[in-house]
C-alpha cells in the first residue's frame, strides 16, 4: 500500500468563496495534503475551477490542488496542458489534473462544446491523456492525428517542474480499463459507487494495469467521500486496509469540519493503520 494522504473537495460556488477559502485555510493549517474543487463550467452559480485553483495555490504554501474532475468536453487538451503546467510552475509543483470524459452532455453544448456519445467520450479522453503527455514530454514540436483532437508541429511549453499525475474519474468498464492502462491514479466518488462496488472495479484497474505491463500498486486509488453514519475512523481504515483505497477526500461542509478531520480522524487512521 502506497502512503495515505488525505484531504478536501470544495464547491466553487461564488457566493461560497469565503467560506471555502476558510475551508482550505484549515486543510493547509491541519496538514492535509490535498483539495479538490469540482469543475462544471455551465453550471451559473460556479467560478471557474482552474481560476480558482490558481487563487487558492496562490494563498497556500503546501497544499496541492487538483480539478475532480476536470470536463474535457469544454477544455481543449492541449489548452488544459498549458494551464496545467502553468499552475504547476507558478505553485512549485503543487498541482494534479483529475480528468473525466464529461457528463451532462447537453448542458456542455449549450456552451458550445461537443454532444458526445459515451463511447466517443471515453475514446477522446484516450486521445487527450496521449496530448497531454506529448504537450509535457520536453520535445521543442509535437504532432499527434486522432479522431478527435490533432496536434500539428505544436510546440508546447512551459515544463510542468513535476510529473503531473492524471487521475480518472471512472465507473464503467472502459474507462477502468483505460484508468487501469494508461492513467496516474482513479478518483471516483462515493455519490456514484458505494464500497461495495469498489472490489470489482479496483479488480478491472488492476487487470488492465497487468495486462499493459504496469504494476497495478503504482495506481493511486483515491475516494471521495462525505461523512460516514458510524465512525470515521473505524470506515476510513477499513476503506483502506479492506478495500485498498489509499487517498481520502472530504466534501467538506465548513472550517470546523475541516479542523476536526484534519485534527482527529487522520492522526487516529494513521495511527490504526500502523497496528
Amino acid at each position: 500500500m502506497r502512503e495515505l494522504e488525505f484531504g478536501i473537495s470544495i464547491v466553487p460556488a461564488a457566493d461560497e468563496l469565503e467560506a471555502s477559502r476558510a475551508m482550505v485555510r484549515a486543510a493547509e493549517a491541519g496538514g492535509l495534503d490535498l483539495v479538490g474543487i469540482q469543475d462544471h463550467p455551465y453550471q451559473r452559480r460556479f467560478l471557474d475551477t482552474f481560476a480558482l485553483i490558481g487563487t487558492l495555490l496562490a494563498e497556500t504554501e503546501r497544499l496541492r490542488f487538483f480539478p475532480d474532475v476536470a470536463n474535457l468536453p469544454l477544455r481543449p487538451p492541449a489548452m488544459l496542458a498549458k494551464q496545467a503546467a502553468t499552475l504547476d510552475l507558478l505553485s512549485g509543483g503543487r498541482f494534479e489534473l483529475g480528468l473525466g470524459a464529461g457528463a451532462l452532455f447537453e448542458r456542455v453544448a449549450t456552451m458550445g462544446g461537443p454532444a458526445r456519445s459515451p463511447g466517443e467520450s471515453v475514446d477522446a479522453l484516450e486521445e487527450a491523456i496521449e496530448v497531454l503527455r506529448l504537450a509535457w514530454s520536453g520535445e521543442e514540436k509535437v504532432s499527434f492525428d486522432g479522431t478527435h483532437y490533432r496536434l500539428d508541429g505544436y510546440e508546447p511549453g512551459p515544463q510542468p517542474p513535476h510529473r503531473i499525475e492524471i487521475w480518472l474519474g471512472a465507473y464503467r468498464p472502459r474507462m477502468l480499463g483505460l484508468t487501469g492502462r494508461v492513467a496516474d491514479g482513479w478518483v471516483p466518488s462515493f455519490g456514484y459507487m458505494k464500497p461495495d462496488r469498489l472490489p470489482e472495479a479496483q479488480a478491472r484497474v488492476d487487470d488492465a494495469a497487468a495486462s499493459a505491463g504496469r504494476d497495478p500498486e503504482s495506481v493511486r486509488r483515491a475516494y471521495n467521500f462525505g461523512p460516514p453514519e458510524g465512525s470515521w475512523t473505524d470506515t476510513l481504515t477499513a476503506w483502506a486496509t479492506e478495500l485498498r483505497m489509499d487517498t481520502f477526500v472530504l466534501w467538506a461542509k465548513d472550517a470546523a469540519q475541516v479542523e476536526r478531520f484534519a485534527g482527529e480522524v487522520v492522526p487516529a487512521v494513521r495511527q490504526a493503520i500502523g497496528r
